[in-house]
This record gives structure tokens, sequence and C-alpha cells, in this order.
């Protein structure tokens, strides 16, 4: 479905309004930065080009007060409302992104390292049960614990030995995994781990067997077991979709083939947490789309795989042509895998950019591409403000010298990082902040 620019606003300002105290930006724990907001200071930032996260504004500025985005605007009009100014000139002032699929803990991954390269805030999709932390000149972590799997299924089978539990006293939810066997165990694990602090259920439905896929690898751990590998049944998975919407959480599924895919519309999951790797059969890629399924992407880290370009290409085709439909594509990069970059992964962007653009790409596109990695995968996250320079959003921004529209590799190499009001990195060595 088509939304205009002004129209996705509105319906963000609306949302912000209705928000539960649960679902506040004010979870996060707070940490302690050489470079504090607390003083409740104002700063005027401006360069070239301002993105805020829906559109892309020449010459404009972010005011900033404290650890909050006061407004986007006229850098002259803003130069009066505080005297402390930064000017970045050639160079373009976006949010920080977010990284919707990443496995930071159980692969110990520094946090540091990724928000230094980009990424202000990551979903932990698969690994110990956290609650949500960072923020406050730290990475924000939004963490969904283990993944409900089969017994003896996907990802213990490959993963089990692998990473590392946590002390916080979650027993079998400290790592990737947690196996169910009955409905009653499936509702309880969902219950848990919405106690926990998870930010979304994720669901294994992976019998292996996908020609390139990361998972058929043997991982240092000799050969994967033999295919196919057990499933949660469709009861099962109903219940855990069911329990989970009731407890307002999305479930997303780890799909890569047409048996998982069938389960997860049959039991009306929210999300596939990849773009499958095995080409999907049409029929159940239009299913997708008519029951509004947010497909987080991976494409650079599933390069591998037979299917992934034939299956991306086909759901933007179908999306193009479904004007009601709420499907979207939300960046992800898997951060954690070996081959992809700790922070911004611009090929994941090219690669989302040319696979999703079916009528040919215009400025737009290039646009949306840039939204899914901000203000759409922080509506998807349930935290509206994430990835904006609205009002009242934390002051996570990034900037980078140049034009980044024309040029996705500059984002990965930020010149200019702040975490929630505190400068991480700035290597705008003549631009520091002036009266």
């Amino acid at each position: 479905m088509k939304i205009r620019t002004d129209q996705l606003k509105t319906i963000i300002q609306l949302i912000i309004l209705a928000l539960t105290a649960s679902l506040s930006l004010h979870v996060f724990a707070q940490n302690d930065s050489a470079e504090s907001a607390a003083n409740n200071q104002c700063y005027v930032l401006s360069a070239d080009r301002v993105f805020d996260g829906f559109d892309l504004h020449e010459n404009a500025a972010v005011l900033i007060k404290g650890n909050k985005i006061v407004q986007v605007g006229d850098p002259n009009q803003l130069g009066e409302l505080c005297s402390r100014k930064m000017k970045l000139g050639d160079a373009t002032i976006l949010p920080g992104f977010i990284e919707s699929h990443a496995h930071i803990t159980f692969q110990k991954i520094p946090s540091d390292k990724v928000l230094k390269h980009g990424i202000t805030t990551v979903r932990d999709t698969g690994g110990p049960l956290l609650k949500p932390m960072g923020g406050n000149g730290t990475l924000r972590i939004l963490s969904v614990g283990p993944i409900i799997q089969a017994v003896d299924g996907y990802p213990l089978n490959i993963f089990g030995n692998h990473g590392t539990e946590t002390s916080g006293g979650h027993d079998k939810y400290g790592t990737i995994g947690v196996a169910v066997a009955t409905i009653e165990e499936a509702e309880k694990t969902v219950i848990d781990l919405v106690a926990g602090g998870s930010s979304m259920i994720k669901i294994a439905l992976e019998p292996g067997g996908e020609a390139g896929a990361p998972w058929m690898s043997s991982h240092g751990h000799g050969e994967p077991p033999q295919t196919p590998w057990p499933l949660l049944s469709l009861d099962i998975v109903k219940v855990i979709v069911t329990k989970a919407h009731a407890l307002n959480r999305k479930v997303a599924a780890h799909v890569g083939e047409n048996t998982g895919v069938e389960l997860a519309l049959d039991a009306d999951v929210d999300e596939w947490s990849h773009i499958p790797c095995a080409e999907i059969r049409e029929d159940l890629l239009h299913r997708a789309v008519e029951q509004n399924v947010t497909f987080v992407t991976t494409v650079d880290t599933l390069s591998g795989c037979t299917g992934i370009h034939a299956n991306a290409h086909k759901l933007a085709h179908i999306m193009s042509h479904s004007p009601d439909s709420k499907s979207k594509f939300i960046y992800g990069s898997e951060i954690g895998h070996d081959n992809v970059p700790w922070g911004i992964n611009a090929e994941e962007m090219v690669l989302m950019l040319n696979l999703t653009s079916p009528d040919g790409i215009d400025f737009g596109d290039v646009l949306r591409v840039f939204r899914s990695a901000t203000s759409e995968a922080g509506m998807h996250l349930n935290y509206p403000l994430l990835g904006t320079l609205m009002k009242h959003a934390p002051a996570d921004i990034i900037a980078v010298r140049g034009n980044p529209f024309e040029r996705f590799k500059l984002l990965e190499y930020p010149d200019l990082v702040i975490s929630d009001g505190h400068i991480i990195i700035n290597d705008f060595k003549k631009n520091k902040l002036k009266h």
C-alpha cells in the first residue's frame, strides 16, 4: 500500500500519542558517557543535506536539546534558538540506522564497534534473553531471546554448543534456541520470554536442505544432521502466535523453503526473518502479501542461496500491484555473520534497491531503502520515534561527508555518531561546537 510521506508522519504522531508506558523509550538503561547530554544544553547541527527518516532536505539543520531532537529546519532560524552550532558543510545528517536482524550477544560482537559504524539500535534476534538496554551513549539493544523450535530441530541442532549462556537466571533461555514439544510448553515459553524482556517472538520453521544456505554448512562442527529436520506442528505455531499477540508482541519466523513458509502463513505469522533461501511457490508469495507479512531482507548474508533474488523480486512485483497490502521490506543485515560488516551494510542496501524496485529505480526507491533502515524499522519495532529526527525522538544521529544517497558506501564509515545526545565519534575535526 502506497502511503504519502505526510500521511506516514501523521500516522506516526498519532501512534506516539497512543503508546503505552510499556513502550516508552525510557525503558533503556542509563549509562555514563564521555560527553553527557545530562546538562540539557542545546546545539544545532547543519549540513548541505539532512534526512529526517522520511525525506531529504537541502541546506538544513537539526536542533538538539539534551538527548532529544527538537526539530529539523532552516539553519538560520534554528540558530536563533540556540547559540551552539556545528556546521558540517558538504555532508549529510541522518538518524542512526536500525539493524532489525542481528546476533550481537550470541556471537559476542562488540556493541561499541557496531555503534561506531552507524547502527544505533539493533534487534538481537536469537540469543540470550535480556532486558532492553543501551542508549545514552551506548548501542540500543532490543533482545528477542532464543528462537522457539521443535525438539531436535533448528537452530539447536546446528548451534547447540555455540555461544555463552547468560548469568541472569533464565536457564534454558540463555542460548540461541529453546525447544518445545507441547502446546502447554509453547504457551509458557512465550509468557516467559515476554516477561524476561523479549521485544518479539521468533520461531524456527526450518527443515533444512536448501542449496547455498549458511545453516547447511558445517560451522566447524562436522556435517549438519540429516534432513528433513523436525518442525513445530501447526497447532503449536498457532498457539505461539495467539499468545504473543495477546501479549502485544509480533511473531517472526525463520523460513527458508515452501514447507516452513506455508506453516507460517497458516498460523498468521507477522514477519519473515529472511527472504527465503529456496525459491518459493508464487501462490505462497501472493498469500504472504495478502496477509500483510513484513519481510526482513538479509539478502547479502544469504547471497549463496539459489532462490533469494527471485523471491525478493517477485515479492516486490506482487506488492507493487497490491495497493491495499501493508507488506513491506525492512533492512536487516544479520550482524554476527562473518560475511557482513559490524555496522551499516551498503551492499545490503544496494541489493534491496535493485531487487525490490520492479518498475525501475528512481529517487523514491532510494528513499524507500533508507526509510527501511530508519523510520519504517522504528515503526515495525513499535518504537515510532526511533529512526527519525522528529520532535522528541532520541538524539541518535549519524553524519557522513558527501552524499550517501548517491554512494551508499559512505554510510559504512560515518564521520559523526551521536547516541542519545552523546557524541561517540566526531571526525569533522574543524567543526567543533561553536558559540
